[in-house]
């Protein structure tokens, strides 16, 4: 007997189609099992698959389970996260309030999600993130230089590279300029080893040079570990990114904007609010396709 499942992808970070970073959502995927999450994950090859399940934790709505395309099942909520809470609030599963919070389940904790609805511009996801916890730094410059396809001089010596979490860690390399950005060819194994010494996952790099208007940051996000190549817009980034600049620079309102996946073709525009410990990431995104997956 074949089972059919229907999918959707949603553009996430995007305000128009083809464009911010592409998810493959799986709704009602309470009757799949983990190999199965992880075979369609790999069928979509998408850099995360989110599957919506009926949560098991009190307070929470929904049970968020997100997997790359190798089967790296990913906790933090990113674009993993906003894109499915686009999604439930497209087919009227949120309420019609101008702001709901709701709650998720994901990687064992509940978060706080907000649905944000205004007038004539669609729905905007706020969604929490843990406290931030900053990690270890990188001290030999030309090796992690190396690593990136990068010279010593291509690294900026305002801020080391360090090892941030919101939830993921991923270690933020400040590079000099955009172009240092843009020219960065990482070396999937020699990055790879050095994330796997400082306890991170994937590996930012961003500049806060002039350049872009009304932008704090311009960045890249290269994940070895996990079996991505290049990410185009990264939440579970962006987070940690927001919390080291607040920290370290002066950021009127506590609002950081980060902007990525220009080098992919798929600009992409993160919105980051930092008070204190507390990290709020949001966005907006377009619902591009919908389909059914025929499972025997």
């Amino acid at each position: 007997m074949t089972t059919v499942t229907p999918f959707f992808f949603v553009d996430v970070f995007a305000e128009r189609p083809l464009t911010g970073n592409p998810l493959a959502l799986v709704p009602d995927a309470d009757g799949l099992t983990s190999d199965q999450m992880r075979d369609i994950a790999r069928e979509f090859n998408q850099s995360e698959t989110t599957f919506l399940l009926q949560p098991t934790q009190p307070g929470a709505a929904w049970r968020l389970r997100s997997f790359t395309p190798i089967g790296a099942e990913v906790d933090g909520a990113g674009h993993n996260a906003l894109g499915a809470w686009l999604w439930l609030a497209d087919q009227g599963l949120t309420g019609d309030e101008p702001s709901r919070t709701l709650m998720q389940e994901i990687g064992g904790d509940v978060l706080p999600v907000e649905v944000v609805r205004q007038a004539g511009r669609g729905v905007r996801i706020v969604m929490e993130q843990s406290s931030p916890v900053f990690g270890p730094v990188v001290e030999d410059a030309h090796r992690l230089a190396a690593a990136l396809g990068l010279r010593p001089e291509h690294l900026s010596t305002d801020q080391p590279a360090q090892v941030v979490s919101t939830g993921v860690a991923h270690l933020l390399v400040p590079l000099a300029d955009r172009r240092a950005v843009d020219v960065t060819a990482a070396d999937t194994r020699a990055l790879a080893a050095i994330l796997a010494e400082v306890g991170a996952e994937g590996c930012y790099v961003y500049t806060s040079a002039p350049g872009e208007p009304q932008a704090d940051a311009y960045s890249r996000f290269f994940n070895p570990t996990v079996g991505i190549v290049e990410d185009p817009a990264t939440g579970t980034a962006a987070g940690p990114l927001a919390a080291l600049l607040a920290r370290t620079q002066r950021i009127d309102g506590g609002l950081v904007v980060i902007e990525q996946g220009h080098k992919l073709g798929r600009p992409s525009r993160i919105q980051v609010e930092v008070d204190g410990d507390r990290v709020r990431i949001s966005g907006s995104g377009i619902i591009t396709a919908r389909g059914e997956l025929r499972l025997v």
